[in-house]
């Protein structure tokens, strides 16, 4: 999706802050830019839209509000940009851990927007990839100690080598077109039930 045909929403309860986001990502040459000026509700306003990225301004955010967002901003898989006035460090570790990409103090003016909104996506991206591929290495582990526990039953049981072992779950897994590391599941759950 190019960078320009993202859908944006920006939430903000201050007409003139917004007009201002909004004037930036128009002059940047966003053209889906959607403004969300009450906070009730949100959570469908969000589901309706399915923005590709939100933009949150607030001017002196308290306690219920972050929290509230940060609650809205977990359950969505976005790049998300936040403007403040004023921070402390836990709101900031807290804007961190709710999935915010970008979480700017005191800088909202429109030749800022385009730059930040930039690097909410790319520091996204760059997070999703990572947790990705974190998902990817756990499942391979997962997947290697089932087969070795398989194989080692399969030795023990059957009185095969450990290629021997090895060949017959991979051969098996070609037989049913299944994942090798299903075939050694079902070897385990089987030895379980048998033991």
């Amino acid at each position: 999706m190019k960078h320009l045909d993202l859908t944006i929403l920006v939430i903000d309860e201050n007409a003139v802050r917004a007009a201002i986001i909004e004037d930036g990502l128009r002059e940047a040459g966003h053209r889906h830019v959607t403004v969300a000026h009450e906070m009730q509700g949100m959570a469908r306003t969000i589901e309706t839209l399915q923005p590709d990225v939100i933009i949150i301004d607030l001017e002196n955010p308290n306690r219920d509000m972050l929290e509230h967002l940060f609650q809205l901003t977990r359950a969505l898989s976005r790049p998300i940009a936040m403007f403040v006035d004023r921070s402390d460090a836990s709101a900031i570790e807290a804007a961190v851990d709710a999935g915010v990409s970008a979480y700017v103090v005191d800088g909202l003016r429109k030749e800022r927007v385009k730059p930040i909104l930039d690097m909410a996506v790319s520091r996204f991206n760059a997070f999703s990839r990572l947790q990705r591929e974190l998902h990817d290495a756990r499942t391979a582990l997962e997947e290697r100690k089932v087969i070795e526990r398989a194989k080692g039953i399969l030795m023990k049981m059957r009185g095969l080598s450990e290629e021997d072992a090895f060949a017959l779950m991979r051969q098996t897994a070609m037989n049913e077109k299944k994942k090798l590391a299903d075939i050694a599941q079902s070897v385990v759950t089987a030895a379980g039930l048998l033991m």
